[in-house]
């Protein structure tokens, strides 16, 4: 509600009109009293409950102040607006998961046709943590993203993680070169049995019977698909397994080795891509060479033309893309909650390039693939 008073103009803090005075009120230290008497035609409120001055606007043109309240118990309520914070903040999440998964589908089904068409997997990793480095220069050169304040420990503690990084990149890029994408993602469904295996035998920490008990499912469901599957290669089922270690071992070294450093998700991830293209490059050029990159080229641009430049630009920018918001959600989210979402995010892998590569695929396969995604989902529950 508002009113507005003939006086001069003062500043207002708080005032209440009463209904039982007959001719003047006066509440407030700041504000003069009314003498409502001289003015008949003002309508007096019954204000059983205090008003709160919600806006003030004094004018100098004309001696008049008007000011706009809200009763009591109209006020912002705490519980409404918690609810609101908590709303935006879901809204948050579900737009960082969607945005993930998307990217994550992009990028996979991309790089197979790569792959399929260029089968050099060490130099496409290497594309890919290039493509990455050169974004985020670009961003912190340009101010779009906050340069980090890092320094030589920082270097120091990042280098083991991004060995680690690096051999589950190429490890991943090279059975997916070998094999179909929703064999390579079934296979590195089984990291959790990796993660406990590593921790308790390495480090000794012990975990929750249902801890145990989850790995049933991940490592039979793992094992029945393998057995089913009708393009099985050796080659490509060992890169699924050496990328699922790797990555253990990058997590348990980031939680080591990076405890107390204030770096924020994106530009973590920038740095361990930068550090992980340094380690690479010289490992590709040894394994594949530029000789055989060259010819490989011109023989995939001769058979799909332009559209493999695009693909293989596609495939390097969603790669550092899917991966920074990964790093970026973790910021806002509880580990099982990124478990989870890592978990739905294979399935949608999975299924999107079953449909699109008309990969073949026979129940018993399927049955094993579900058991071991099912098999991921306890372990992220039994380890909340």
């Amino acid at each position: 509600m508002s009113f507005t008073l003939k006086q001069p103009a003062l500043t207002v803090s708080n005032s209440v009109f009463d209904k039982r005075s007959s001719s003047i009120t006066c509440r407030s230290l700041f504000l003069p009293c009314l003498n409502l008497q001289n003015h008949p035609k003002i309508t007096l409120l019954s204000l059983s409950k205090p008003l709160y001055i919600s806006y003030f606007q004094s004018f100098n043109e004309k001696p008049v102040i008007l000011c706009k309240a809200y009763e009591a118990d109209k006020s912002p309520s705490p519980a409404a607006a918690e609810a609101k914070s908590e709303a935006a903040k879901n809204v948050k999440i579900g737009t960082y998961f969607a945005t993930w998964w998307a990217l994550n589908v992009v990028f996979n089904i991309y790089n197979k046709k790569v792959l399929n068409a260029y089968p050099y997997p060490w130099l496409t990793s290497t594309l890919s943590l290039a493509c990455g480095s050169l974004m985020m220069l670009v961003s912190w050169a340009t101010k779009i993203a906050e340069p980090p304040k890092i320094d030589l420990e920082f270097w120091k503690a990042l280098f083991p993680v991004a060995v680690a990084h690096t051999i589950g990149h190429v490890a991943a890029t090279v059975s997916m070169s070998k094999v179909a994408v929703s064999f390579t993602h079934i296979i590195k469904s089984g990291e959790p049995a990796f993660s406990v295996i590593v921790s308790r035998f390495l480090l000794g920490e012990t975990f929750p019977p249902a801890v145990y008990l989850s790995l049933v499912p991940i490592i039979g469901g793992c094992g029945l698909a393998a057995l089913t599957e009708l393009n099985f290669n050796m080659t490509g089922f060992m890169g699924a397994m050496i990328s699922n270690l790797a990555f253990v071992f990058r997590n348990i070294f980031s939680k080591k080795g990076m405890k107390g450093k204030s770096v924020s998700g994106m530009n973590y991830y920038a740095c361990l891509s930068m550090l992980s293209l340094l380690i690479l490059t010289p490992f590709a050029i040894a394994v594949e060479g530029p000789h055989m990159w060259v010819a490989g080229w011109k023989e995939a641009v001769s058979e799909i033309g332009p559209q493999f430049i695009w693909s293989v630009a596609v495939q390097s920018i969603f790669y550092h893309l899917y991966n920074q918001v990964s790093y970026m959600s973790l910021d806002e989210i509880s580990p099982l909650t990124f478990s989870v979402g890592n978990t739905m995010k294979r399935i949608s892998v999975i299924v999107s390039s079953i449909i699109i590569f008309r990969t073949p695929v026979q129940p018993i396969n399927a049955l094993g693939a579900a058991i071991a995604i099912l098999g991921t989902f306890l372990y992220s529950q039994a380890k909340a």
